[in-house]
């Protein structure tokens, strides 16, 4: 029901598995699984409870804490990324053709001839720029004027660089992407 990953030390995250949740709850509201299922993936990272708070952008945070972290679900699955030492971000999406009716709206012309029409890739490309927001944590940020990713050589697990570029201040991340079961993940590995 849920896999942790070490990536380094204070860095890793969890993925729960959300139907297997909710029928060992008997929960059916598609917004109490994910709320319960953030709480308890949350506990089974920090070995203990916490409180969840969020910005007014929708940035999750921990009161009283110096921890970062970065949620984020898709259909069956819920991520969570923690971070002790800066800021983080995390995105997990189902794999399916639907990216390719919006990839005008989220990608350069760039990353538009990088990616061309494979679905994964197109998925990797945005769920980088979804990491990438997830950091920032403004609303202000738009993912075709603001948000880059450097062109890559799709793997099944990678690297690649994404920049945000706001206000003439640039910072990049080094990103981490897989892709498994059907979906792709896409997290911070940690600023450049």
């Amino acid at each position: 029901m849920v896999k942790v990953f070490n990536i380094k030390k204070g860095l890793f995250y969890g993925i729960l598995h959300l139907p297997q949740f909710a029928t060992s709850l008997q929960l059916s509201a598609k917004r109490e699984i994910e709320k319960k299922g953030c709480a308890y993936l949350l506990q089974q990272l920090l070995h203990k409870n916490v409180e969840i708070l969020y910005t007014e952008s929708g940035k999750p945070y921990l009161p009283h804490s110096s921890i970062h972290l970065s949620i984020s679900h898709s259909h069956d699955k819920l991520a969570i990324i923690i971070n002790e030492h800066e800021k983080t971000g995390i995105d997990i999406e189902l794999i399916r053709d639907k990216v390719k009716t919006i990839k005008s709206k989220f990608l350069s012309a760039d990353e538009l001839a990088d990616a061309g029409e494979d679905t994964e890739k197109l998925l990797i490309y945005w769920a980088a720029k979804e990491t990438l927001y997830k950091i920032h944590g403004s609303i202000q940020v738009e993912f075709i004027k603001h948000l880059f990713v450097n062109p890559f050589t799709k793997h099944n697990l990678g690297t690649l660089i994404g920049k945000i570029n706001l206000l003439g201040v640039i910072e990049e991340y080094e990103l981490s992407y897989q892709i498994m079961e059907q979906y792709v993940l896409v997290y911070a590995l940690k600023k450049i």
